[in-house]
């Protein structure tokens, strides 16, 4: 049957193949193809030697060798910026046993290869078509390594590959081999955060890169290939197994006879610890910040801020910073871990109300990451009640009310779609002076005020604090407690309330003042801020005394620290009450006139199993760290009292010296009584129409 059916496929097989052969005969395909593989070939050739031509290759040395510092608010060095770079050694001071090692087991034609080994590339394509075209690694020499390290990706790409060919083949005309090797070896990665091959030589065996053996440099050269795998703190049998393979290479490149070699794996690792970061990560939520700014703010590129020897002058108090990280050490400071053990997640900023330079930060709870999530800077979170002071308190002494004008505190519907905020204990006074409203943070006389007054005033005005409500959000009076579709971070409500500690200014929030380069040139001035005025030094007045009774007799009690007056509000976003009783999130923004701080605390990914618990919220880590702060501030006072406090005595706002401002400050009140009896007319008449 077989036989047959070839027999009558055959003739055609046969004429479909004469066909094919006259085409490529008749439009000369072949030379075609061919020109075509070797244009690709020119192009691509051209492209990278464009490439390494133009390359940073020149700089590579230097920026290993420079260190980016950062110092403080009073211009001490706070740290540097090591990126991924570790203490750079000359050659001459690494031990001949590990540059044996290192050549033996990754380029063993190192000194006499122009940058790439022919027989590796071979290699490599074999390894490609075994592993069907995928490419697994290997074939490079130091000097690619090299050239990916320091100019590439990680990736696996064919053009990648290219570009470090022709990139190694640039370092051998700018650099010596001795050169190679050194910036290679101090570039290389050796596990538990360690880089270079002197900070690996104090981690692992607490000497010097030059004083170590042949069996500890052959350890190092093998945790090349897995540094996670090979280290011998976490694995030491991988890493003596591997070691004993590195020390056969020896041998089979002449570097170490069979004797030498037995004689060495007999030796056990003795491990010390020596390694010392140099501070470079004292405050690191802190330098990550100042690196997110340069580069969004300024333009500079993040390997360019470390490896460029700049000095940035910062904004940073390392006592405030200090106290704050101390603070987060504290467990007990945080609610309570979800029933699967997740931890919640916190954050916390300082701000300096008249500058608006950043005193301090930590951005989450936990192991630090390298310019990983910042919580208080990148946080998109609804911010409860948070609002209600700029948004409808502040709005209202803008419109006619007092501090003790008397609200409605009743449970009301609003709107078509009948909007009925409720009080969180489910209790209403029927009327009840705006300053308790604020200090208790009263749902329904605050909603029942933004109605009076106007959603589009409120929404107004809480722009001024640079907070901006968009889409449904500023037309909806559920706004005034906080629920928003758009999130907000603890940096932008600690700028917020600086207006209140600054007399009415919103400054402009900033960690860097200025920024030189290596060689003395200011490349950033930041060193003369502004702030706007925003609402009246009145008014802020009035609010800060307001806001005072939320830590003295409002919701903030808890988190008041001891024999301080401090001002500010708490906020809390509720959950559904089909999950129970808690908050997806708890805020504290608390300022005296010397420093504002923003706490907040919650799940990272809230929902039915992860949420803050009833009973806890962001109190206590606020406490503790304005327990730690505030006796390193000025510690300067309010230039006013309690509302209550004041409502009780019936004093002025503002505090007098001389019998003139009592003149003064008696008229004012006077005037802000009556000018507040009018307002409330008028709103009563409004509210007849406006139910």
């Amino acid at each position: 049957m077989l036989k047959q059916s070839w027999t009558t496929i055959r003739p055609w097989l046969a004429k479909a193949g004469r066909g094919i052969a006259w085409v490529f005969r008749r439009f000369q395909l072949i030379r075609w193809a061919v020109l075509l593989v070797l244009l690709v070939v020119l192009g691509l050739s051209s492209w990278f030697t464009y490439k390494a031509k133009t390359a940073d290759v020149q700089e590579i040395k230097s920026s290993m060798q420079t260190r980016t510092t950062i110092l403080a608010g009073d211009d001490q060095v706070a740290g540097r910026l090591y990126g991924q770079k570790g203490t750079y050694v000359d050659l001459k001071d690494i031990s001949i046993n590990v540059q044996n090692a290192v050549i033996s087991t990754e380029d063993r034609s190192f000194y006499t290869n122009l940058g790439f080994d022919i027989k590796g590339i071979l290699r490599a394509v074999a390894g490609l078509v075994i592993n069907r075209g995928t490419i697994t690694g290997g074939g490079s020499t130091i000097t690619q390594q090299l050239a990916k390290n320091t100019l590439l990706s990680q990736k696996q790409t064919f053009l990648r590959k290219g570009q470090e060919l022709f990139l190694a083949v640039q370092l051998t005309k700018v650099y010596s081999k001795q050169d190679i090797l050194a910036m290679y070896l101090n570039n290389a990665y050796f596990g538990n955060g360690v880089w270079g091959v002197q900070d690996a030589s104090r981690r692992y065996f607490g000497k010097n890169a030059a004083d170590l053996s042949i069996s500890e440099g052959a350890t190092l050269a093998a945790m090349l290939r897995s540094p996670s795998f090979y280290n011998p703190i976490d694995h030491m049998d991988n890493a003596l197994s591997r070691r004993d393979l590195v020390l056969d290479l020896m041998v089979d490149n002449g570097k170490l006879t069979a004797a030498q070699a037995r004689a060495e794996k007999t030796k056990r690792l003795t491990l010390k610890n020596t390694y010392s970061n140099d501070g470079a990560q004292k405050y690191p939520y802190f330098f990550d910040a100042v690196i997110e700014e340069a580069r969004n703010k300024y333009g500079i590129d993040e390997d360019d801020i470390v490896n460029k020897g700049y000095r940035i002058y910062t904004t940073l108090n390392t006592t405030y910073q200090t106290q704050m990280q101390t603070s987060f050490e504290n467990s007990w400071v945080f609610p309570p871990d979800a029933a699967d053990g997740t931890k919640a997640q916190a954050a916390s900023i300082a701000v300096d109300p008249d500058t608006g330079g950043v005193l301090a930060v930590v951005g989450s709870r936990g192991p630090h990451v390298y310019l990983g999530f910042n919580y208080a800077t990148q946080l998109q979170r609804s911010p409860g009640s948070t609002l209600k002071p700029m948004m409808v308190y502040t709005t209202a002494l803008e419109n006619g009310y007092a501090y003790d004008s008397s609200l409605t505190d009743k449970k009301l519907s609003y709107g078509k779609d009948n909007y009925t905020p409720t009080n969180p204990e489910g209790v209403y006074l029927g009327t009840v002076p705006m300053y308790q409203a604020l200090a208790a943070s009263l749902n329904a006389p605050a909603v029942w005020l933004m109605n009076q007054i106007g959603i589009d005033k409120g929404v107004s005005e809480l722009a001024k604090f640079g907070i901006t409500l968009k889409g449904t959000d500023a037309h909806q009076l559920s706004s005034v407690l906080g629920g928003v579709s758009t999130g907000f971070s603890p940096l932008t409500l600690a700028r917020a309330y600086s207006a209140y500690a600054n007399g009415g200014r919103l400054p402009s929030t900033h960690f860097i003042r200025k920024i030189v380069d290596a060689s003395g040139q200011t490349i950033v001035d930041n060193t003369k801020t502004s702030s706007k005025q925003i609402i009246s030094k009145a008014t802020a007045t009035e609010m800060t005394s307001m806001l005072i009774g939320v830590f003295n007799d409002g919701t903030g009690q808890n988190a008041k620290p001891a024999n301080y007056t401090v001002a500010g509000k708490t906020g809390t976003v509720e959950i559904p009450d089909s999950w129970g009783s808690g908050s997806h999130d708890s805020w504290v923004v608390g300022y005296t006139p010397d420093v504002v701080v923003a706490t907040w605390t919650g799940f990272a990914n809230s929902d039915k199993d992860h949420y803050i618990r009833a009973g806890s919220s962001a109190s206590a880590l606020f406490k503790s760290e304005m327990t730690n702060i505030l006796p390193n501030t000025p510690q300067t006072s309010f230039a006013t009292k309690d509302a209550k406090t004041r409502a009780e005595l019936q004093t002025p706002a503002l505090e007098s010296g001389d019998l003139w401002t009592e003149i003064q400050s008696g008229a004012q009140n006077a005037f802000d009584k009556a000018k507040g009896t009018l307002g409330e007319w008028y709103n009563d008449v409004k509210g007849w129409f406006n139910p």
